[in-house]
């Protein structure tokens, strides 16, 4: 199965394997979950000034700026509890970028925390990223999802039908 790897599915997979397949096997998670509205209104309502939601191929950037000759992207989240997992979303969106010879920068912005978080891609990032690229491809190519695990998202989990029911 030669599915194309996206952001998203690298958030996921910092977060729950199994949302990975799911989602790489076009399961849709429960649209009128609260978590799931709350982070579209706030990606709509914050940073109006700048340029939104820029596709690039498979990659899909919240936000674009120049800051003086710097090509600055910005990925919004709701909160930093999911700081790490939404790093390596960037930072993934960066090596896209570094591979089609695109220089930026990156910053993870959570407006409700008026947190503004650097995100640089070095070689440590890279390997990391291209080992969670090498999983990735080994999840969403089986038959199965990887079995549910209690984990401390699952209460607000939008996926949680396909898992506890």
């Amino acid at each position: 199965m030669s599915k194309k790897i996206t952001g998203t599915l690298i958030w996921y997979y910092y977060i729950c394997p199994r949302e990975v397949w799911l989602m790489a096997h076009e399961f849709d998670a429960c649209q009128d979950n609260y978590f799931l509205e709350m982070g579209r209104f706030l990606g709509e309502q914050s940073y109006s000034r700048e340029k939104k939601e820029i596709e690039i191929g498979n990659i899909k950037i919240d936000l674009l700026k120049r800051d003086g000759k710097k090509i600055v992207i910005g990925e919004v989240k709701k909160s930093s509890k999911f700081e790490s997992s939404a790093k390596m979303q960037l930072a993934f969106y960066l090596y896209r970028l570094k591979q089609a010879g695109i220089r930026a920068e990156g910053e993870l912005l959570i407006p409700k925390e008026k947190k503004k978080i650097p995100v640089v891609l070095n070689s440590n990032t890279e390997k990391e990223l291209e080992k969670a690229m090498d999983e990735i491809t080994k999840i969403i190519s089986s038959e199965t999802p990887p079995e549910p695990k209690k984990i401390r998202f699952c209460s607000k989990c939008a996926y949680g039908e396909f898992c506890w029911v």
